[in-house]
């Protein structure tokens, strides 16, 4: 049993999340042009703990339901995909503090803006050493980067033998190691069609000796010091939903835009949209079709969090189904965003309209990785011939 250290809560996630929406909204342009979240919004950010929603109570963390956070991160994402993203990244990062020293957790968390961010693991490796471990490599897709003040390195670690080390399957084990970003050199290579704001960039790191304190591994639930339901979920299952709340928060509020303007356009002077009976009932099927994807997913993750062990991780079933209700979402958001920037028209197609940028958000964010299609083959083979060699991870 570890320590409680979290403050309670002075309102709920989502509460904080639609208070601080607005001020996202109206510095929207800058962040996406610098790349970074400006202030006091940054600042209102870390007050609000919204960084800070799955990091355990015993590090100065909240701890909370995943559903709760499905709810937080698409209402963020709703007035700013790019900051939606940086907020889930940020709580995804903080799941590997169960998996460290609680010293080390909470001296990086210990700062009231403690914030990790890490790129994606590779083909770099780590070599073992008296106490910890020497890494030298190159890393992208660091979301967050610039707003963090840790950085993690995801690796193999080569033994002092040379042989590589294995986990309790049978296979190389991927140890993430954290670092000052002091340690680090930015490589600035964020060049892409949407979520510009992410500054989703690139690091290098040589010769940084990493004590064995400051490092663990997020394959294996079963490894994890803070008990409870939430730590039984798979990292990658969380991070699924994390990204099917900032799908759902862009879809949503392209939704939203696409209903202002039909009160408003009446393409070439003759019926307002919102007279239209298509387009009264494609707006009605869209609000539906996101509505019954949160739904469907909450509810998926309420099962999974009554049925978890206070110790064991969640078995192959239900992260299958934890994957399933996420990819289903992400989908469906996906679908929703492309019908309405159809129907907008012309109204969509030009810079600084509420349709573009979220367009191009979304777009970039079907590109990531937990946005594949291949997890409803995963999830499909599981439904039908389960997990004999337990290699489903979620």
């Amino acid at each position: 049993m570890t320590d409680v250290v979290a403050l309670p809560l002075k309102t709920d996630p989502l509460t904080q999340a639609r208070k601080i929406g607005p001020a996202i909204a109206a510095v929207a342009d800058e962040i996406e042009a610098t790349q970074d979240i400006p202030e006091p919004v940054l600042t209102t950010l870390h007050e609000s703990r919204l960084f800070r929603m799955l990091l355990p109570r015993s590090a100065g963390g909240d701890q909370i339901e995943p559903w709760i956070y499905l709810r937080a991160v698409e209402e963020v994402a709703r007035h700013d995909g790019s900051v939606g993203w940086n907020v889930f990244v940020s709580n995804s990062s903080a799941l590997i503090a169960p998996f460290i020293s609680l010293e080390a957790a909470r001296t990086i968390y210990g700062d009231p803006r403690g914030l990790i961010s890490w790129g994606p693991p590779n083909q770099h490796r780590a070599i073992a050493a008296p106490g910890g471990y020497r890494v030298t490599g190159e890393w992208h897709f660091s979301s967050g980067r610039r707003q963090a003040n840790w950085i993690g390195v995801h690796c193999q670690v080569v033994e002092p033998d040379g042989s590589l080390r294995l986990n309790r399957f049978g296979r190389p084990t991927v140890r993430t190691l954290l670092m000052p970003k002091a340690q680090t050199t930015a490589i600035h290579n964020w060049r892409t069609l949407g979520m510009r704001g992410t500054a989703s960039e690139g690091y290098s790191v040589r010769d940084v000796f990493v004590p064995e304190a400051f490092s663990g591994t997020r394959e294996d639930p079963s490894l994890r010091r803070d008990r409870g339901p939430l730590y039984a979920f798979t990292q990658q299952g969380l991070y699924a939903v994390g990204v099917a709340g900032v799908a759902l928060g862009i879809a949503h509020a392209m939704l939203e835009a696409f209903m202002a303007l039909t009160v408003e356009k009446a393409p070439r002077n003759q019926t307002l949209l919102a007279d239209t009976p298509a387009v009264q009932s494609e707006v009605a099927r869209h609000e539906a079709a996101l509505g019954a994807s949160r739904a469907y997913l909450i509810e998926v993750l309420k099962e999974a969090w009554d049925s978890a062990d206070d110790i064991e991780p969640l078995d192959s079933r239900q992260r299958a189904r934890v994957r399933l209700a996420c990819s289903h979402g992400i989908q469906n958001a996906l679908d929703v965003a492309d019908r309405v920037y159809k129907a907008a028209g012309t109204s969509a197609i030009f810079l600084g309209t509420p349709f573009e940028r979220r367009f191009r958000d979304i777009h970039t964010l079907s590109q990531q990785i937990q946005s594949r299609d291949a997890h409803f083959e995963a999830v499909g083979r599981i439904m039908l011939k389960g997990d004999p060699d337990g290699t489903f991870m979620g």
